[in-house]
Formats: C-alpha cells, sequence, structure tokens
C-alpha cells in the first residue's frame, strides 16, 4: 500500500482553482449524450468518477471529443436512447453518480445487461433503486450479495408510471429516476417516502435537466415527471468548480490562513457551497463574491448543527471540530454509513487516533477535540474524502501519514500538489 506523509502545516494562503463538480460532471455527460445536438463542456472533472462514465458513454457509441486536461469536451448526443450495444457488462468501478443513473437508463433500453463495480461498490446498497425499477416493473436480479451490485436488469421494460422511492439513504436514487423517467413511454409520478436526504443534490438534477430542456413539477415529496419527452442540447455548457472539494482549502484557512477560490461564487448550484455558511457560524470569515469565495481564519468554536443537506461537506466539519473550543455535534447524516464506506465508523475510529474524544450514533457523531493532536497514520477505505478531509489534521502542528493517498483520483488527483502549494511550514 502507497503511503504519504504530510508534514506539519503553520498556515495556508493563496488562490484556488477548482476541478470540475463531479456531481455536475457525471450529469452533464449522461444528458449530453442523450440530447439532440452536440454540447460543448467547459472544465470537466477528469477523475475515476468521470472517466467511468465516459467509458460507459463509449460503450454505447456516443462521440466524445476530450481534449488531455479535459478542459473541454464535445459530445455529440444521440438524440435520444443509446442503441443495445454489444457489450452488455457495465464496469462502474465505485462511481455512485454514475451506476445508479446508468441502472435506471439501461431499464429502458432492450437487451439484458450486467451492471457490476469494485469491491468498494459491492458493499454500497443499491435496493431502494432496485425496489423503485421493480415497482415500475423492470425485473432486476442480484448477481451477487443481496441489495448490493452486481445486478442484472432486464432492459426495456421500463414504461413510467407511479411509483415509491426511500429518500432517507442517498438522493442518486431519486437522481436516477427523474433523469431516466423523461425518456419512458408514459407519465410518471414519482412519491418520496420520509425525509429526503441531501437535497440540494436533487436540486442539482433538477437544474441540470432544465438546462438540457426538460422540467419537472415537484412539492419535494412527489415529482411529476412527463414521458415520451426529448433533451436538448443547451449547446455550452460549464461545469463549475467542485463545491465538495472547496470545502478542504476553506476549512484549512478556516484553521489558520486565507484562501481565495476561483469558479465558485455565491450563486452556485451546489448545496455544499452550504459549507461556507457553516464556517461563519464557527467563527471564521468569510466573503461570498460572484465567481470568488473567500475565507479567512478566526477564533472557532464548536457548533451543534443538523448537516442532512451536505454530507459531504459535513466530513470537513468534522476535521474543523478538532480546532475548535469545546464539542461539536454533527446530526442527521446517516447517509454517511452508505457512501463510499461506512463514514461514521471510519471517522470514528480515525478521529479518535488523532486524541479526539468521539460518540456515534445511529445518524450523529460528535467530536471534542485533544489539548495536542496525536503523530499517527490515517487509514482511508478506499475513500477520497477520507484521504482529503484528513489531511487537515496537519494544521495541528503534527505530520501524519496517510494510507492509500492515490484514492484522491476518484474526484480529484492532484489534490495533495494542490494543497502543498498553498501551504506555508515552519522554518526547520
Amino acid at each position: 500500500m502507497n503511503q504519504l506523509t504530510l508534514a506539519p502545516i503553520d498556515s495556508v494562503s493563496g488562490d484556488v482553482r477548482l476541478p470540475g463538480s463531479k456531481s455536475l460532471s457525471n450529469r452533464a455527460l449522461l444528458l449530453a449524450g442523450l440530447a439532440r445536438g452536440n454540447t460543448r463542456l467547459t472544465n470537466l472533472l477528469k477523475s475515476e468518477d468521470t472517466q467511468k462514465m465516459v467509458a460507459a458513454l463509449n460503450q454505447f457509441g456516443v462521440h466524445l471529443e476530450l481534449n488531455s486536461d479535459w478542459t473541454e469536451c464535445t459530445v455529440t448526443g444521440n438524440a435520444g436512447l443509446f442503441k443495445p450495444p454489444t457489450d452488455n457488462r457495465f464496469f462502474m468501478g465505485n462511481a455512485g453518480t454514475a451506476i445508479r443513473p446508468l441502472t435506471a437508463i439501461l431499464a429502458l433500453i432492450n437487451g439484458d445487461w450486467e451492471i457490476d463495480g469494485d469491491d468498494y461498490m459491492r458493499k454500497r446498497p443499491i435496493h431502494h433503486l432496485v425496489n423503485a425499477l421493480r415497482q415500475l416493473g423492470v425485473p432486476v436480479t442480484y448477481l451477487g450479495k443481496t441489495d448490493c451490485p452486481p445486478i442484472k436488469v432486464e432492459g426495456g421494460c421500463l414504461q413510467g408510471g407511479e411509483v415509491s422511492v426511500a429518500g432517507d439513504v442517498s438522493s442518486q436514487f431519486l437522481t436516477a429516476l427523474l433523469m431516466s423517467l423523461p425518456l419512458a413511454a408514459k407519465d410518471s409520478i414519482i412519491r418520496v417516502q420520509g425525509q429526503q436526504v441531501s437535497k440540494p443534490y436533487i436540486k442539482l438534477t433538477l437544474d441540470c435537466m432544465s438546462r438540457f430542456g426538460v422540467e419537472v413539477e415537484s412539492d419535494d415529496q412527489n415529482y411529476q415527471v412527463k414521458g415520451q419527452q426529448q433533451y436538448q442540447s443547451p449547446g455550452d455548457y460549464l461545469i463549475e468548480g467542485d463545491a465538495s472539494s472547496a470545502s478542504y482549502f476553506l476549512g484549512a484557512a478556516a484553521i489558520a490562513g486565507n484562501i481565495r477560490i476561483h469558479g465558485l461564487g455565491r450563486d452556485s448550484v451546489q448545496g455544499d457551497l452550504a459549507f461556507v455558511d457553516v464556517l461563519e457560524t464557527m467563527g471564521a470569515k468569510v466573503k461570498k463574491l460572484d465567481q470568488t469565495i473567500e475565507v479567512s481564519q478566526g477564533a472557532l468554536k464548536a457548533i451543534d448543527v443538523d448537516l442532512n443537506h451536505i454530507p459531504d461537506a459535513a466530513m470537513t466539519v468534522a476535521m474543523l471540530a478538532l480546532f475548535a473550543k469545546g464539542t461539536t455535534h454533527i446530526r442527521n447524516v446517516y447517509n454517511w454509513r452508505v457512501k463510499e464506506t461506512d463514514r461514521m465508523t471510519a471517522m470514528q475510529t480515525e478521529l479518535r487516533k488523532l486524541g479526539a474524544e468521539v460518540e456515534t450514533g445511529h445518524d450523529f457523531i460528535s467530536i471534542t477535540p485533544p489539548d495536542k493532536l496525536n503523530e499517527t497514520t490515517i487509514d482511508t477505505y478506499g475513500d477520497h474524502r477520507m484521504a482529503m478531509c484528513f489531511s487537515l489534521a496537519t494544521l495541528g502542528g503534527v505530520p501524519v501519514t496517510i494510507n492509500d493517498p492515490d484514492c484522491t483520483a476518484k474526484t480529484f488527483p492532484d489534490y495533495f500538489d494542490v494543497l502543498t502549494s498553498i501551504s506555508r511550514y515552519a522554518a526547520g
């Protein structure tokens, strides 16, 4: 296993230009492939997750022209559902933003499809989407562990209709239905059961669909989707910088320094921008402008906060708790348990290595910082966000070794290089 030992960081300062949002990149790639007309995507994220989506589109025969760093990608739209490819097996790695919507799209396409992922994906539940597809008449079979990939989908059976989907585990199941059902033969009604987690990601999905010419009526718990629609290319589509990735640099600035993020502004469609408001509540100084976000350090204090709406950025808040006065309580983040790993258990285990007192429950974590952080080695569990957020512990005056640092390739391959570029180290 590769390891990376990070030296203690004294402070951070400078400007950061973010890679494109993973969530927007994969949504835009898929809709551009289904749309009528050519779409030019700019600031597309080049990462393992988006490479899995591009590979799937290539498997469908979609023509994409990508420059070397993926800052520009032209997608020749298929003007409707993809033709059945020769290869009926789709391997999606650990890309949740790819496997969930593609599963629903494959349910529309004639053929028998096998959908699989890596060992981590094979532990991530997909049964809420499977149950929804079965309600709509789609035969789906588990080929391995029940409730998780790999699965077999009998395509061509998704015609639309009325369906209920659980909202309290992942927003990606609802996103998959929303993106696919406009292409079904019949109108559909999606009823969300329970509280919808990560609501900003549903708003992001609907905004992206609207940019491609498809509107959905909703009252948050019910979504009315007209069938036999056609996605239309918007021509040019600029992908915002990734707000989740921004959280690490802005969080570092809140602890010790000043950082200006470019490519992300106050009118961002990404819900994780709300992380900046959490920083302000904790005591950091914040400026939100049209195209930039700036954060400067402050005397951080503990908070008691519901972060159901920003579960990814909530991990960065947990790291900031190490530098805040008092005990921080983060609530309503059950879906940490069904992400790339069981993040609730992983965060508890690794924060304790650093010396923090940590209590967890079904959907909460409470963190009391130690007087001084321990020098330690952090296990990342194959989870890119574990690697990135625990790098902030180096601002506590101790070196930190990260196991499997290359897992950041999922969303931010050069994360540690960017972090080094803005870091100032104590003399000697």
